[in-house]
């Protein structure tokens, strides 16, 4: 997450920096996206590896094959995974094609890297609220939370690039051949869990609600 967060305030610096070295706003633009579309495909690659190393595979089994299929499905889209498994090796290759190109990587039997995990326990990431409106309707509040160690700034950052990442997704591209529309709402309601933390955020509540409106206590005469 720290390496995620330098990145996030490396954005922000060079956001900042681009209009006053380059004086085409067109180009500052160009520049900015294409650094950020980079970082966003080294981040995806980084954790499509941890994916496969905290996937569970005790055996080659048809049904063994067929759960994490559903699992990889379920993350990056379904139609998107191939498995091949190699009984020799006792492994399985798995291939993921994205709008950013392919990954790939190998899982062998029984090798979950359980090492890592553990140290994911002892290091628990304390989440504090975020709560995100829209510019037309700024009632209508999306309580979110967001990784403490990222400034309201930089958990901005990371809501616009996991919302980018989510639509370029396969699962993305079939929601908008669905004719889903393309907004906060449908991705909020949509966008997998996993997607969002490793992102540093949480959604705590799929369905946006408005701010309740508390009545003040009346004031009693002492007695």
């Amino acid at each position: 997450m720290a390496k995620e967060k330098q990145e996030a305030q490396l954005l922000s610096l060079l956001r900042s920096i681009l209009p006053k070295a380059v004086s085409d706003a067109k180009l500052a633009d160009k520049i900015y996206s294409a650094f950020e579309k980079e970082i966003g495909v080294k981040e995806r690659a980084v954790a499509f590896e941890k994916f496969c190393k905290r996937t569970d595979l005790p055996d080659l089994e048809e049904k063994t094959l067929k759960e994490v299929q559903k699992n990889f499905e379920t993350t990056f889209g379904k139609g998107a995974v191939s498995l091949v498994p190699h009984p020799a090796k006792k492994a399985v290759s798995v291939e993921v094609e994205t709008p950013n190109g392919i990954f790939e990587s190998v899982i062998k039997v029984g090798s979950i890297d359980k090492g890592e995990g553990e140290g994911d326990d002892e290091i628990k990431i304390k989440f504090v609220p975020f709560p995100v409106a829209m510019p037309g309707d700024l009632e209508l509040v999306w309580m979110l939370a967001r990784d403490e160690r990222m400034t309201p700034e930089e958990g901005a950052i990371a809501l616009t690039k996991v919302q980018e990442s989510f639509w370029e997704s396969k699962a993305g591209q079939q929601h908008l051949r669905n004719r889903v529309e393309r907004s906060f709402p449908e991705f909020i309601a949509k966008v997998p869990s996993k997607m969002m933390t490793e992102s540093g955020l949480k959604r705590h509540y799929k369905e946006p609600e408005p701010i309740k409106e508390i009545k003040l206590l009346k004031a009693r005469k002492p007695e």
